[in-house]
Formats: structure tokens, C-alpha cells, sequence
């Protein structure tokens, strides 16, 4: 009986490896964006937060990498949490 109930287990487990999406974690330059627009906020306004608009700018369009003032600005002001800002993207 409990070879049958650990075969079942391992094949479900199989199943659900080969079907379920795999989520990555989110990119944080969408996960900014996406908290402006939803408190529609512009790119003014996340100039405010890290003191300059070259710096938003560059940040927004992926010129420039976050750096951990920064993020610890976002987390603050935007009230995103670090762990998906500090995640790497492109």
C-alpha cells in the first residue's frame, strides 16, 4: 500500500513539473511602471523620489541599473517590496 501511495505521489509530482507554468519572478522596471500607472503617477514623479529626472529616466528605459539607495527609495515611497526590486533583469 505504500508503494502504491509514493508512486502516485511521484507521478503527480511529475504531472504537475510537466504542465504547470513556471512563474519567474517579476521584472522590477515593470514592477515600477506599473505602480506609477496605477497611482498614475509620471516619470516627474519618480524623479522626486531619486533626486534627479536623468536618473528616472535612465532607470525607466534600462539605462541604468538600480542601486540599493534607490531601491530602498522605491520601497519606501512606492511602497513596492525590496524582494521584487532587487531581483536582476536586463
Amino acid at each position: 500500500y505504500f508503494d502504491e501511495a509514493e508512486l502516485l505521489v511521484l507521478l503527480i509530482e511529475k504531472y504537475e513539473n510537466e504542465t504547470q507554468p513556471k512563474f519567474r519572478d517579476p521584472d522590477p522596471i515593470e514592477v515600477i511602471k506599473f505602480r506609477m500607472e496605477s497611482q498614475k503617477l509620471k516619470s516627474k514623479d519618480l524623479a522626486n523620489i531619486l533626486g534627479s529626472r536623468s536618473k528616472a529616466s535612465e532607470i525607466l528605459n534600462r539605462k541604468r541599473k538600480l542601486s540599493l539607495e534607490m531601491i530602498r527609495k522605491i520601497n519606501i515611497d512606492l511602497k513596492i517590496p525590496a524582494e521584487f526590486l532587487i531581483a536582476d533583469y536586463e
